[in-house]
C-alpha cells in the first residue's frame, strides 16, 4: 500500500473514530464504514496504536479509540506513526561518485532543492491538524 494511500486510510479512520468518540470502534466496523479492507485498516491501525494516537479495549464492544486530542494531531504526526522514511524520498546522484566538479554542482543543486521541497511538505503537514480535514467532512455532509 502506497504512503499516500496509507495515510489517507488512516486519517479516514481517526475521523470517523472522533465522530463516534468515546466509543470504540473494532476494524470491521472503521472498515465498513470508511469503505476499504478490514485487513490492511488493522495494519494501519497497528501503526497508530504502537505511535498511541489510538487505543484498543478488547471483549465485546472492545475496539479501537482515540488517544490524543483529534483538534492538535497533525498530518505529520499521523504520517510518522505510519512510515520510517521521509514523505518525498528523493533520489539525489552520491556526490563523491560525481564525474567531475560541474556534475558535483548540478548533484549538490537538485539536493538542495529536494531538500527545500522536502521541508515545505513537512512544514504544511505539521500546519494541517485533522480537526480541519473532519472540518471539510462535515461541511460536505451537512
Amino acid at each position: 500500500m502506497s504512503s499516500s494511500v496509507k495515510l489517507s486510510t488512516a486519517v479516514k479512520a481517526l475521523c470517523h473514530l472522533a465522530k463516534v468518540f468515546p466509543d470504540p470502534k473494532n476494524s470491521n466496523e472503521i472498515a465498513e464504514a470508511i469503505g476499504v479492507n478490514a485487513s490492511k485498516l488493522r495494519q494501519i491501525m497497528s501503526s497508530l496504536l504502537k505511535a498511541e494516537i489510538v487505543g484498543s479495549s478488547k471483549g465485546a464492544g472492545g475496539g479501537f479509540y482515540l488517544l490524543q486530542d483529534f483538534t492538535e494531531l497533525s498530518l505529520f504526526e499521523i504520517y510518522s506513526a505510519l512510515e520510517d522514511r521521509k514523505i518525498m524520498d528523493f533520489d539525489v546522484a552520491d556526490a563523491s561518485k560525481a564525474k567531475d566538479a560541474e556534475m558535483n554542482c548540478y548533484n549538490n543543486y537538485f539536493y538542495d532543492f529536494y531538500a527545500k521541497i522536502q521541508n515545505q511538505i513537512e512544514e504544511e503537514m505539521k500546519n494541517t491538524k485533522l480537526k480541519s480535514i473532519k472540518g471539510v467532512y462535515d461541511e460536505a455532509n451537512k
